[in-house]
């Protein structure tokens, strides 16, 4: 893996643990050489893991709609910063520029942002590593209700397994390394039922 997208929140959420975990990984993303795809911002955790990256000498590329410029969110010190129309737009562009995606704690945008590059990756769009850095458990009830989707029978256990989870940044990194993406597609043919 040469580059990861990174989605987290704009905001540092109510423990210091959050901003910790997140310059860490940015840390050891530069450490391991991958560069850091990310929205830009210079706030909350999206500030923190680009200064992660950054302290360590790494590279770390923000994908920002003109919108969010001007509202003097930008951080200034990136190796790179690619302006962009619309937040789709930001998100297709982040894509294009990774080999695979991490989660850190959010809101609604982070939940946004990894829900739609799982289901392109359900669907066949792309066959990269999707994962979450579960901080202190911070995903621990969507993951109990992703599950429940496969137990009420809305979603296959093999794309349920799509979604990688740890809560140790270098184990996470290993999952993605070593993801095989399913052969199998999303649709369920009236024969298998």
């Amino acid at each position: 893996m040469k580059s990861i997208t990174v989605f987290c929140g704009s905001s540092f959420g109510s423990d210091e643990k959050y901003k910790k975990q997140a310059t860490l990984l940015g840390q050891t993303l530069a450490k391991q050489n991958i560069q850091l795809i990310y929205g830009g911002a210079n706030v909350g955790l999206m500030g923190a893991v680009a200064d992660g990256v950054l302290s360590e000498g790494g590279k770390a590329i923000g994908v920002l709609p003109h919108f969010l410029q001007s509202k003097e969110i930008a951080h200034n010190h990136l190796t790179e910063l690619i302006l962009v129309e619309s937040m789709h737009e930001r998100k297709t562009k982040m894509n294009d520029l990774c080999d695979g995606v991490i989660a850190l704690p959010g809101g609604y945008g982070t939940l946004e942002e990894l829900f739609e590059m799982i289901t392109w990756a359900q669907l066949g769009l792309h066959k990269k590593p999707i994962a979450i850095l579960n901080v202190d458990g911070f995903y621990d009830n969507l993951i109990k209700l992703i599950q429940t989707m496969v137990d009420k029978g809305f979603l296959k256990q093999i794309n349920r397994e799509m979604l990688l989870v740890s809560d140790d940044i270098g184990e996470l990194l290993e999952k993605m390394r070593k993801y095989k993406a399913p052969r199998i597609g999303k649709w369920i043919f009236k024969e298998e039922i």
